[in-house]
Order: C-alpha cells, then structure tokens, then sequence
C-alpha cells in the first residue's frame, strides 16, 4: 500500500466537513435493523473520509500519513491485525556475548593446565584478562540500544535501579560463598567473612552509572556527522574523563602507610599469625602497597576481600611462577594477603569501558550506514589500543588487578576490533554461512571435550 504526507490544517474547512456529512446521509439505511448493512456502509462512509483530500493543499501544516489505495482494512480489527515492521536484532552482538562466554569457560577450564592463559599474575595481560572488559564493553553497547529512546526518564530509571539491585544481590550470593567450599558449612553464611565485591558487583556497579549517563546525560542535538554525535554526548564523555582523573590521581597520589594482617593458624587453635608489610610510599603499583589495595582494605573490611589474589603466582611467591606453587623461603610478608580484584577504585574504570561500549552503541543508532559504523569503529578502536599500548611503556603498565588505564585502553580497543570485524562478518552478510558452521565446530569441539575430559587429558600427559 503506497503511502505519502500532506499537510493538514488544525481543522478541516466547512466544505470538507459539508461533503462527509452529505455522504453520511447518503447512506443511511432505512431499516436499522439490519446490521450487516450498517457495517458496509459505515466502511464505505470511512474509505471516502480516509481518502485524501487537497483542500488545505499548498499550506503548512503537521505531516500526517495518507493513502492513495482503494484497498484500505475497513474495521478495527483489520486495522490491528495489519503487520507491524519488525525491529531487528543486532546480529553480530549476540555472536560477541556468545564467543565471549566460551571465552570464559575455555580459561576457567585450561587456565589451571596452561598458566599462559590463565590471568597475568600481576602486570601483563593474557587470554583470561580480556573476558571481563568484554563483557562490560558488550554491555555499553547494549545500553546505547535499549535506551536510545526513553519515553519516560524516571520509569527507566526505576528499571535500571531495581535491575542493578537484582545484580547486585545476585553476586553477593554467588561470589559471597554460598556455593563454595561445600564442606565447610560455616563458609558462606559468616558475614563478617564474607566477599563483598565480585564480578557480578562489578557489572551492576557500572550498569548502573553508565545507563543513568544515558538516560540523564545525553542532548537533544540531531546527529548529522561525528562532531554533532560528540556535542550530543558531550557530557557522558566529561563523566568519562572525571572518573578517570578521579583514579589516576587516587591511584598516584594517595599515601600508603604500613599494614598488617592476620591468618588463621588451621594446624592448631592458637591465636592467628600476624604478618605487617611495610609501605611508607605514595603512588606505587606493586601488589602490597598500592592504592587500590589500601581503599578496599578501609572502606570494605581486609575480611571481606578476596582471599586468592593473582600475585600469589608472582615469582616472589611461588616457586612454580607464573603457575601456583610453595612460597619460596625468602618469601614477602604480603605474599598471603587478601586483594579484591574487583575492588572500588578499580571499577571506576570499569565504568568507562562500559561509557566507551556506550559510544559504539550510539554510532549504530545514529549512523545507518555499514562502511560508516565500521570507519568510526576502527578509529576509536586503533586511538584507545594506540595509546594505552604508549602508556604502557612510558610506566603506566597494563595490570588487570589494579584495571589500570592503560589496561582499559588496550582491552577497550581490542574489544573494538573483534566487534568491528564481527560485525562485517555477521550483519554485514560476509561469509555468514562460513562462521555458523565454525561456531557449531567449536561447540561440538567443546562437548567432546568436556565428555573425555579424562582421557583427553591422559593422551597429552602419555
């Protein structure tokens, strides 16, 4: 059914109204009986005042649709049985969040059996260190979908507290011990022991501040080319920036004093070891007296901090480095300490690779075009890996633990490219057929591993 715009005054003329009501009177039946009649004729009544009419032709006015078919639904229920154009899936984040998880299960299974893919036990970065800046960036990338449009600010604000929530409880169930340690009935129900921050805490943390940045900080400029989609989100990037400032001068420029912690003697009952480390620095980003240690110890408690930190496979902690092993004989006191590396300064840069995941999301609302979105991609990606790759080398290192800025950078970037490249893949219909058929392999790859899981492993030892 073809459709166009005209013009239409506020109201209609009294010539327009005159011929509609002479056609209504045209039409009157003279049995009112006869039901069947009335709908046919009030279906005709509605065809001619549906069609469109010149009478206010010329002048401007509100655009409003109109027909020039014969062929119009004449009753409701037509009307609401007419298709509706269906919005479609972005195709290519899907296949991200899937090979994303399969990502996760490949290094949480094979880390402990290769260590180089497992999480670089301090500075460095490795297979495993890339799952959680994905995951944020995918969900950046879906904030700038979801509420691209809000109808109401204060409803979809309601929704993305009550859902952070949800998430939040959620990780401090799973990744506060409930579900570890299954013979040791204490564990998990002890809340002055338990794991206040985790992976879950995280995601709902920067869910939450980068969906109130879209819903809040965004303005009602019309997108036209690159410099108009920076003025519209000019303020989620100030954001942005203020977190960053905020942790790099915590990071550099709070004062570490000295330490100390206590373990539990589980040989005996006696009172629990004590162990000090020795600090006195500002700005260090060693793994015993760096900022990001020291807040989560004041704010959160050093009980409720994670209690297998990556740095116990460091060399000056393991004798099997970069794998687990004995701690050596000359052994640093803060070699057995508990660090969060999920901790609260270090989310705040969490947050930003969600606002840059955010970013991508409003190139594909904004730009339709497929070698735009790619171009604008590319750009952002090669910008972020160029330069946290440069401050990785003038001292700023790439260190997951502490989510340094230069990590942020490098794995923001990659996340980038691997969507980028996703993207020209799936939606972009290249090869398509070829990369369904590579994820069912790998699927299937997977669940004949896990299947000989043992004898798989024998034939590699043997």
């Amino acid at each position: 059914m073809a459709m166009g715009y005209e013009p239409i005054k506020a109201y209609a003329d009294e010539k327009h109204l005159r011929m509609n009501i002479g056609n209504a009177e045209k039409f009157e039946d003279p049995d009112p009986d006869n039901d069947d009649d009335d709908d046919k004729e009030i279906s005709h009544l509605a065809l001619q005042i549906s069609e469109p009419t010149i009478a206010n032709k010329g002048e401007e006015g509100p655009l409003i649709p109109t027909s020039n078919s014969r062929h119009l639904p004449l009753n409701r229920q037509q009307l609401q049985q007419q298709p509706q154009q269906a919005q479609q899936r972005l195709a290519s984040l899907d296949v991200f969040r899937g090979l994303t998880i399969v990502l996760m299960i490949l290094v949480d299974d094979l880390g402990g059996l290769l260590p180089t893919i497992n999480h670089s036990p301090w500075n460095g970065l490795t297979l495993a260190d890339y799952v959680m800046p994905f995951f944020l960036f995918i969900v950046g990338v879906s904030l700038g979908l979801t509420y691209k449009r809000a109808s109401c600010r204060v409803t979809a604000t309601r929704k993305v507290v009550l859902r952070a929530l949800k998430l939040l409880m959620l990780g401090l169930f799973l990744q506060g011990g409930f579900f570890h340690g299954v013979n040791n009935l204490t564990y998990g129900v002890d809340i002055q022991q338990m794991r206040l921050m985790g992976i879950l805490q995280r995601i709902a943390v920067a869910y939450l501040v980068a969906a109130m940045c879209e819903i809040w900080l965004k303005g009602d400029d019309h997108v036209k080319s690159e410099l108009t989609l920076l003025r519209k989100y000019q303020f989620q990037w100030v954001a942005a920036l203020v977190l960053t400032i905020i942790y790099i001068s915590l990071l550099y420029g709070l004062y570490v004093p000295n330490w100390e912690y206590q373990i539990p003697d589980a040989t005996s009952s006696s009172a629990p070891k004590i162990f000090s480390v020795k600090c006195g620095v500002r700005g260090d980003t060693g793994p015993a007296c760096n900022a990001v240690g020291m807040i989560d110890r004041k704010i959160l408690g050093i009980q409720h901090l994670y209690r297998k930190p990556v740095f116990v496979r460091t060399m000056q902690c393991s004798i099997n480095s970069p794998d687990y092993g004995p701690l050596p004989s000359d052994a640093p006191t803060w070699c057995q300490a508990p660090f969060d590396p999920e901790g609260l300064l270090s989310s705040a840069m969490a947050i930003v690779t969600c606002m840059v995941g955010l970013h991508y999301g409003h190139i594909i609302v904004h730009f339709k075009d497929h070698r735009n979105r790619i171009r604008l991609w590319l750009i952002t990606s090669s910008t972020f890996l160029v330069l946290g790759l440069a401050l990785d080398i003038f001292g700023m290192h790439v260190n997951k633990a502490l989510y340094t800025f230069s990590y942020m950078c490098v794995t923001a970037g990659a996340a980038g490219f691997l969507f980028a490249g996703i993207y020209l893949l799936v939606d972009g219909r290249i090869f398509l057929t070829y990369i369904i058929f590579l994820i069912y392999l790998c699927c299937l790859f997977y669940m004949l591993f896990r299947f000989n899981e043992k004898s798989v492993f024998s034939f590699f030892v043997s």
